[in-house]
């Protein structure tokens, strides 16, 4: 007999590990609802599974370390590991250090985990436990999801190996997005987070051809697509987007109210030299102009982004012109980075890589210049009354969000005192204090609840 195969009245059990991104997250979420359809059980802990599953991240070196840990970890504790994710795009790194492992997988390979699986732990079916929710099994609290519409990525940007590990852009079914969507609000999620490597480009590869979602047509396109989530009822929060030109219609959906105005986009610099040996598709003058238009068609707009500083051949001069573009940018959110060297990134051969505490100083007052914007910003919310969406409630206080904060990257709103609201609520609150990310703020005195639905 097998020696992981179980007795014939117990279910198999699998544990799980998921790291990386939102959108390994969906992997993981997609891996973990085809187990339970197919009646394995997922165990908490190592000692209980039959077998683990590592879902890793191989985009910079502290991701590739991070799940080598794992990795590592779930051999020391169980001795039976499957491997799956960006690293396992890297299979002879992950051979090299655990040649036990069990079966190594890339990125968003369903078919071939679940084949592993099937190999090295032979499902049990019971109709019973077999079953799962329409919208699957999610590891996101129950009130947000993210829904991931295409995989893969048409860019080539110098320091990314997201391309190798994912290949090309490949658009998800518009009727397929569309009904996931609604299960998910039906099991009562009130806000989606539409996530991808570049969302902008959503049915590029596809020709914006036409799909249906219940007998209606719907074009292949990021703005049909957003228009009819916003149909929904409920929360819809745009990551990763390239600002192409069509983007700018986006944003009078979010002026009508139908989704949130809150726009993630990547910029990574402001210098012209760096963008170009990064071979990013934007000038910081181009996109200066647009946030100012966006800003006069939608005032409420949220805009976050992310930067890379310390990138090689980055001067002063050009790091000069990533603080006056902030400045003049008054970007809402902004995450920041350190360059580093990843292996197979065209970004490695680039000459004049800078110096390791250059780099940890030009980051250190990238930082506080955003902070003191982000406070004088969030300073001018004092006395507002805002919507917002409970994250978590205690006796004393309430954690929630506003439009311009998701979920584990932005900020929070709390909220004094306790009401009888629930994870997943929306309620009216008015803004009594600012910090530099977050919101402090009190109930109105009859403050607007709408109930999450029950799932």
């Amino acid at each position: 007999m097998n020696v992981l195969q179980k007795n014939s009245s117990m279910a198999a059990k699998v544990g799980f590990v998921s790291l990386g991104c939102p959108k390994a997250l969906v992997d993981s979420e997609r891996i973990i609802t085809q187990l339970r359809a197919e009646g394995y059980e997922i165990s908490p802990d190592y000692d209980q599974a039959d077998l683990v599953i590592v879902n890793t991240c191989g985009f910079i070196d502290s991701a590739v370390e991070e799940s080598l840990e794992a990795i590592g970890e779930a051999i020391d504790e169980n001795g039976k590991v499957i491997v799956t994710g960006c690293l396992g795009a890297k299979n002879d790194i992950i051979k090299t250090n655990f040649p036990q492992v069990m079966a190594v997988t890339g990125p968003h390979a369903l078919t071939e985990v679940m084949t592993a699986v099937h190999t090295h732990l032979p499902p049990l079916h019971d109709p019973y436990t077999s079953l799962i929710p329409p919208q699957g099994i999610k590891l996101t609290p129950a009130h947000y999801a993210y829904l991931k519409i295409s995989e893969g990525c048409n860019h080539r940007c110098s320091f990314c190996i997201i391309p190798s590990m994912r290949g090309d852009l490949v658009s998800r079914p518009i009727g397929e997005i569309m009904q996931e969507a609604q299960n998910l609000v039906a099991a009562g999620v009130k806000e989606l987070l539409v996530i991808s490597q570049d969302t902008s480009a959503y049915g590029v590869d596809i020709k914006f051809r036409t799909g249906f979602w219940q007998g209606r047509p719907l074009r292949s396109h990021l703005y049909e697509l957003a228009h009819a989530l916003g149909e929904l009822g409920i929360w819809i929060r745009l990551h990763y987007v390239y600002p192409y030109p069509h983007v700018d219609d986006i944003i009078s959906l979010m002026s009508d109210g139908r989704i949130l105005p809150y726009l993630d986009i990547p910029f990574q610099h402001a210098s012209p030299k760096i963008l170009k040996a990064m071979k990013r598709p934007a000038h910081s003058e181009d996109i200066l102009r647009r946030i100012k238009s966006w800003r006069e068609v939608c005032p409420e707009i949220v805009i976050r982004s992310t930067f890379i500083v310390g990138f090689p051949g980055e001067t002063p001069q050009d790091f000069d012109m990533l603080l006056d573009f902030l400045h003049e940018a008054q970007l809402d959110r902004v995450g920041c980075f350190i360059y580093s060297p990843v292996d197979g990134a065209a970004a490695n051969a680039l000459d004049n890589h800078i110096p390791d505490e250059a780099k940890q100083e030009r980051m250190a007052h990238f930082m506080s210049t955003q902070e003191k914007i982000s406070a004088v910003k969030l300073q001018r919310r004092v006395g507002e009354t805002i919507t917002v969406l409970v994250d978590e409630v205690t006796d004393k206080r309430i954690i929630a969000r506003s439009h311009a904060d998701a979920p584990e990257i932005d900020g929070i709103v709390v909220v004094a005192g306790s009401r009888p609201v629930q994870i997943g609520d929306l309620i009216d609150v008015t803004v009594t204090g600012a910090d530099t990310h977050d919101l402090y703020a009190e109930f109105t005195q009859d403050p607007a609840v709408t109930p999450r639905k029950s799932a």
